[in-house]
């Protein structure tokens, strides 16, 4: 699921969303999902500049952000990046956060060429899928401090 189209920075204007350190980028992601779990340890382990935290979508920020950007906290396709102000979702968001780490991503950005509508198809089906395939964890009782030190709930 794709972010509805706003304005950059518009979640100032929004009430229900806190305020939050707009110099990071922000990803928020289901804290639930060991697939999501993976990712976030990935991320602390990747990013050297210390410049991404993550919002579990079951928390006060990652549900706000969620709901602003008309995608639902209890959808499994919720994957939503924040970055200078603006949103992106779904592949297309992992596309631009992933291959800014490490070389080793960067034939991901081929990916990128495809129609927003195959990116969302893909997406979905791993998202719909990943309890199934890789399992529960709890993203916010993991001990890896690292991750710990990039949620913000």
């Amino acid at each position: 699921m794709r972010p509805q189209p706003h304005p950059a920075y518009s979640y100032r204007d929004d009430p229900e969303v806190p305020t939050f350190d707009e110099t990071r980028i922000h990803v928020v992601m289901d804290a639930e999902c060991a697939l999501c779990s993976r990712a976030a340890r990935r991320i602390a382990r990747l990013d050297r500049e210390d410049a991404v935290r993550i919002a579990p979508a079951q928390g006060a920020l990652g549900q706000a952000l969620l709901r602003h950007y008309g995608m639902r906290p209890d959808d499994p396709e919720t994957w939503l990046l924040v970055e200078e102000g603006h949103a992106y979702g779904s592949l297309d968001a992992m596309l631009r956060l992933f291959p800014r780490f490490s070389a080793i991503y960067a034939p991901l950005r081929i990916l990128s060429a495809l129609p927003f509508g195959l990116q969302d198809w893909i997406y979905a089906r791993i998202a719909r899928n990943r309890y199934r395939l890789f399992g529960r964890a709890d993203l916010c009782a993991l001990p890896d401090a690292a991750v710990q030190s990039r949620l913000v709930r």
